[in-house]
C-alpha cells in the first residue's frame, strides 16, 4: 500500500488514495452518475467549477428547510439560529485556512475579494487625504510614483483589478515575466519590485500552466520591498493544504465553486490589523455602528466588508465542503491529483502534435493540463471530447496575456479532482489521441 509522506503538513504518514477509494467517493456526487452522448460522464473541468457532494447539497437544503432567516437582524428563534450557523461557517473556513475568525470575509467569489482589496486601497488614499480614518491609511494609500506588481501568468481576476487601481490612482503596473517554458523569471523579480512597490499580487497555482509558485520566496521579495502581498488561492485552496499564517501573505482569496461548494460564495482572508484600518468597499446596512444624515461609522472586520443581506446558505454549504475535504485529507487529495496530473501530462507528451503548457512530466504541478493540438482549434477539440462524454474547458481560461506570451489564442484544459480515477484520465488520453485523425490533420 502506498503512503503519503511528502507534504510538510502531515505529522504522520497516512494511506494514499487509490481508485477503489475514489470510486466510493464518486457515490457522493450524484451529477457524475449520468451518461453524456451515450457514454459515462468523465468530468475533467473542476478547475472551472467542481461538483457538489450530497453533504454540501443537503447542508444548503437543510438551512432553507429549517433555519431560513436574515442574519444579524432579528431576535426571533430562526434569526438567532441562522446567525449562529452563518458565523459557525465563518469559523470553520477560518480554521480550514489557518486564519482567525475576524480575518475571514465573505464575498461572492474570489474576483469580488480582489476588487474589494483594490478599491479599499484606492479609498485609503481618499480617506487619508481628507483626514478620515486611521493614521496608518497614509502608509497603505496608493498613488502616483507607487508601483503595483503582478505576474505574466495571472488570471484576469488578479490582473484587471490592479490595472484599474493603477488607473484610478496614477500608480504604475508592472509584471514579473515568464520564460518560454512558462516559469516565472524570479531572477528579475527583485529588480522589478525595487521601485516603491505597494502591492505584489500573484497566483499560488496557475489555472493554465499547473505551476505551483514558490509562495515563500515571493513573499520574502514582497517583504523586502515593503509591499502588501496578495495571494490568489483559487487553484490551491481546494487541492492542497493551505495555511495563510505560515505563508505570511497579507491577503488571500478563493472561491467556493472550485472546492465542492455552490456558486455565489467566496472568501477574502486579510490580516486583521489591515482589515480593521482599510475603508470599506461596498456600503449599506449591517456593516455600520452609527449613521446620521451626514456620515456613517463602520464596524471592524469582518462585518466592515459585508454590506447588505449575506450569502447565508452558500456560506453554510462552503463550510460543509471544507469539512468534506478535511475528512478526506487535503494532503491525500493533493497526492492523488498529483498522480493524475502526471499521468495526464506524460500521456499527452507522448502523443504527436500535442504541446502541453507548463511543467513537463515529472516536475511539480497541480492536477491539470492545458494543451494545444497542432492544426485543430481548441473549441473543436472540446466538442470532439464532449461527443465522447468527456468534459474539459476550452478557450483562453481568462488568461489572455499568458496565452499571447506563449504564442497561442486558446488551449484545451483537463483538470482533475478527488472524484476522478486513473480510468478517467486514460479515457481522456485515448480520446485526445484520436483528435488529429478525426479532423484529418
Amino acid at each position: 500500500m502506498a503512503f503519503v509522506t511528502t507534504p510538510a503538513t502531515l505529522e504522520h504518514a497516512v494511506p494514499a488514495m487509490d481508485n477503489a477509494e475514489v470510486l466510493r467517493i464518486r457515490n457522493d456526487f450524484p451529477v457524475l452518475d449520468q451518461l453524456v452522448n451515450g457514454r459515462p460522464l468523465v468530468y475533467l473541468d473542476s478547475g472551472a467549477t467542481s461538483q457538489n457532494p450530497l453533504s454540501v447539497i443537503e447542508a444548503e437544503q437543510e438551512f432553507y428547510e429549517q433555519r431560513n432567516a436574515a442574519v444579524h437582524r432579528g431576535a426571533h428563534h430562526l434569526a438567532v439560529e441562522a446567525t449562529e450557523v452563518f458565523e459557525d461557517a465563518r469559523q470553520a473556513i477560518a480554521d480550514f485556512i489557518g486564519a482567525e475568525y475576524a480575518e475571514t470575509v465573505w464575498t461572492s467569489n474570489a474576483t469580488e475579494g480582489l476588487n474589494l482589496v483594490s478599491y479599499a486601497l484606492s479609498n485609503a488614499a481618499l480617506w487619508s487625504a481628507r483626514g478620515r480614518g486611521d493614521a496608518r491609511l497614509k502608509e497603505l494609500a496608493v498613488g502616483p510614483g507607487d508601483q503595483i506588481v503582478v505576474t505574466e501568468m495571472e488570471h484576469h481576476a488578479n490582473l484587471i483589478p490592479w490595472q484599474e487601481l493603477a488607473f484610478r490612482t496614477g500608480a504604475t503596473l508592472r509584471y514579473i515575466p515568464i520564460d518560454d517554458s512558462g516559469a516565472l523569471r524570479l531572477d528579475l523579480a527583485a529588480e522589478i519590485l525595487a521601485s516603491k512597490t505597494k502591492v505584489l499580487a500573484f497566483t499560488h497555482a496557475s489555472n493554465v500552466l499547473g505551476t505551483i509558485n514558490p509562495v515563500k520566496e515571493l513573499v520574502a521579495l514582497g517583504r523586502a520591498a515593503e509591499a502588501l502581498v496578495v495571494l490568489d488561492a483559487c487553484q490551491s485552496a481546494p487541492h492542497l493544504p493551505l495555511d495563510v499564517k505560515e505563508l505570511d501573505v497579507d491577503f488571500a482569496v478563493f472561491s467556493g465553486h472550485k472546492m465542492l461548494a455552490p456558486t455565489g460564495i467566496g472568501v477574502l482572508y486579510g490580516k486583521q490589523d489591515l482589515l480593521d484600518v482599510l475603508p470599506p468597499f461596498l456600503t449599506g446596512g449591517s456593516m455600520i455602528t452609527t449613521v446620521t444624515m451626514e456620515r456613517a461609522e463602520y464596524l471592524p472586520s469582518p462585518q466592515r466588508f459585508e454590506a447588505g443581506t449575506q450569502r447565508i446558505s452558500q456560506a453554510v454549504a462552503l463550510a460543509a465542503a471544507a469539512s468534506y475535504l478535511t475528512e478526506t485529507g487535503l494532503a491525500r487529495v493533493h497526492q492523488w491529483e498529483t498522480e493524475l496530473g502526471q499521468r495526464m501530462v506524460a500521456g499527452l507528451e507522448a502523443l504527436p502534435g500535442i504541446r502541453v503548457l507548463g511543467p513537463a512530466a515529472g516536475q511539480e504541478r497541480i492536477g491539470l493540463a492545458a494543451f494545444d493540438v497542432e492544426g485543430v482549434h481548441a473549441h473543436d477539440v472540446g466538442q470532439f471530447l464532449d461527443s465522447r462524454g468527456i468534459a474539459v474547458r476550452v478557450g483562453h481560461h481568462c488568461a489572455q496575456p499568458l496565452h499571447r506570451r506563449l504564442g497561442l489564442t486558446a488551449t484545451t484544459r483537463a483538470s482533475a479532482y478527488l472524484y476522478n480515477t486513473t480510468d478517467d484520465v486514460d479515457a481522456f488520453l485515448e480520446a485526445v489521441a484520436g483528435v488529429r485523425s478525426y479532423f484529418r490533420v
